[in-house]
C-alpha cells in the first residue's frame, strides 16, 4: 500500500510540525507533499523530499506565501495523489481538501478548522484592520469563497481525527462530522523535572494579538512586587517593550536551552490565549512547573485545576487584568497542593509513543472499516482496541468546557 502525507505549509517549526514529525515515524515510506516548502529545521521531515505545489515558485512566496491564500484551494486540488492508496493530511487550513477517488483512503489530523474563516472571521479582520471599505468587501467575499470550498472538501475526508475535545467540538460545528480525538504529541524526554522553583513567572509565545501576552503584561504591571519574564518574537515586540513596567523583562527569541532552563525554574507559566491545544503549558509541566491559563480551548484538558485529584494548576475565568490577579493570588494562596512530580505525570500522558499508538490504532480502524486490510509497515502487529486500551490518557478532559467552540 502506498502512502502520501499531505501538509498545508513547512515554513517554520511548531505544534503542527511536531505532529507532522510523528506520523512520519508511524509511516517512514511515505511521500510527502505541500503547499510550500521553507522549513530550514529538515529534522522533523526525516530527511524526506518534500513535492510542493505551484506557489513555491511564485514571487516572494518565501515571506509572503500567505499573501496566495486566494490561490491555494486551486493549489491543494493540483497535487496528484492518484498513485496513493492511503492519504493522511495534517491540516490547520487546507490540506484535508485534497482530491481523491473512492477507491483511496483519506485520514486527516484537524489541528483545527480554518477558524480565520468561520468563527474567529471577525476577529481577523480587526486585527488585519479590515473592517471597512473596499478591501473589506474583498476579504470578506474571500472569507466566504473560503468557507464553501472548506464545508465541500471536508466531504472526501473517511476520517476526522481532531487535536482536542475542543477542536473535535469545533468540527462538529464547522462540518457537522464527528472526530476521533488524539492529544498533540508533546517530547516530554527533552525536558528533566526540577523541583527548585525561582522568585518569577514566565510566558513564552510569539508575539501576536491573539495569544495575549499585552493581557499579561498588564496585569503584571499591576502587581509590581511579582516579576515576569516574556520569552518570544513577533510583530507586537515593540508595543509590549513599551507597555512593559520595570518588574517585566522581555527577552525576546531564545535558543532551546535557554527557554527550558526558564520552564525548569519559573514559579508558574502564565498562558493567556485561547488555544485549540497549547503545547507550551504542557512542556512547562513536563519540567515541573505549575501552570495559570485562561479556562477555555485546549487548556481545559492539558492543565488539572486545583480541586481536583494531582492538580497542575489554576484557570482564570476572563481575559482580563482583575480574573488573572485573582488566579495569580489564589494559585499563591494554594501552590503548596500542586507538586512537580504531579506536573511531570501530567505531561507525560502526551509522550509520542501515546500519540503514535492511538494515531495507528485509528488509521487501522478506518483501513479496515473500509474493507482494505493491507499491511502497512507496523500497523499489521498493532490490534485497534488493545492499542487503545493502552494509550495512557484518559477518554475525557481534565475539565470539560462549557463554552464550546
Amino acid at each position: 500500500m502506498r502512502v502520501a502525507i499531505v501538509h498545508d505549509w513547512l515554513v517554520a517549526p511548531g505544534g503542527a510540525e511536531k505532529v507532522l514529525e510523528q506520523i512520519i515515524e508511524c509511516f517512514p515510506d511515505a511521500d510527502l507533499f505541500s503547499l510550500v516548502d521553507f522549513l530550514e529545521d529538515r529534522k522533523p521531515l526525516g530527511g524526506k523530499p518534500v513535492t510542493t505545489s505551484f506557489i513555491q515558485r511564485l514571487p516572494f512566496a518565501r515571506r509572503h506565501y500567505r499573501a496566495y491564500l486566494p490561490l491555494m484551494p486551486l493549489a491543494v486540488e493540483r497535487l496528484d495523489l492518484s498513485g496513493y492508496d492511503l492519504i493522511i493530511t495534517s491540516s490547520h487550513t487546507l490540506a484535508k481538501g485534497v482530491p481523491v477517488r473512492p477507491d483511496q483512503r483519506l485520514v486527516s489530523f484537524v489541528h483545527s478548522p480554518m477558524r480565520f474563516a468561520w468563527d474567529r472571521q471577525h476577529q481577523s479582520l480587526r486585527e488585519a484592520n479590515l473592517t471597512h471599505g473596499p478591501k473589506s468587501w474583498a476579504a470578506r467575499a474571500l472569507l466566504h469563497y473560503l468557507r464553501r470550498w472548506d464545508s465541500h472538501s471536508a466531504n472526501g475526508v473517511d476520517r476526522l481525527i481532531a487535536n482536542s475535545h475542543f477542536v473535535a467540538r469545533c468540527v462538529m460545528k464547522t462540518y457537522r462530522r464527528d472526530a476521533a480525538v488524539i492529544p498533540q504529541p508533546v517530547d516530554v524526554h527533552k525536558f528533566e523535572l526540577c523541583t527548585r522553583k525561582e522568585d518569577f513567572y514566565l510566558t513564552v509565545s510569539r508575539l501576536v494579538p491573539y495569544k495575549r501576552i499585552d493581557l499579561i503584561v498588564e496585569t503584571f504591571n499591576a502587581t509590581p512586587h511579582r516579576k515576569l519574564v516574556v520569552i518570544g518574537d513577533g510583530p507586537e515586540m515593540a508595543a509590549i517593550r513599551a507597555k512593559a513596567g520595570p518588574n517585566v523583562t522581555i527577552l525576546g527569541y531564545q535558543p532551546f536551552e535557554v527557554l527550558k532552563d526558564h520552564l525548569q525554574r519559573a514559579r508558574a507559566f502564565v498562558f493567556a490565549a485561547e488555544k485549540d491545544f497549547g503545547i507550551v503549558a504542557l512542556e512547562a509541566q513536563a519540567c515541573g512547573t505549575p501552570v495559570i491559563a485562561f479556562g477555555k480551548g485546549g487548556a481545559l484538558e492539558t492543565v488539572v485545576p486545583i480541586g481536583e485529584a494531582h492538580p497542575t494548576g489554576v484557570y482564570f475565568a476572563h481575559q482580563t487584568v482583575v480574573s488573572m490577579l485573582e488566579a495569580i493570588d489564589r494559585f499563591e494562596r494554594q501552590r503548596d497542593q500542586i507538586t512537580p512530580a504531579a506536573c511531570r505525570a501530567n505531561a507525560e500522558r502526551f509522550s509520542p509513543a501515546v500519540f503514535r499508538r492511538a494515531f495507528m490504532a485509528e488509521v487501522t480502524r478506518t483501513i479496515a472499516a473500509a474493507g482494505l486490510r493491507h499491511r502497512i509497515g507496523t500497523m499489521e502487529r498493532i490490534e485497534p482496541d488493545r492499542a487503545t486500551q493502552s494509550l495512557g490518557w484518559p477518554g475525557e478532559p481534565a475539565q470539560k468546557s462549557s463554552w464550546g467552540c
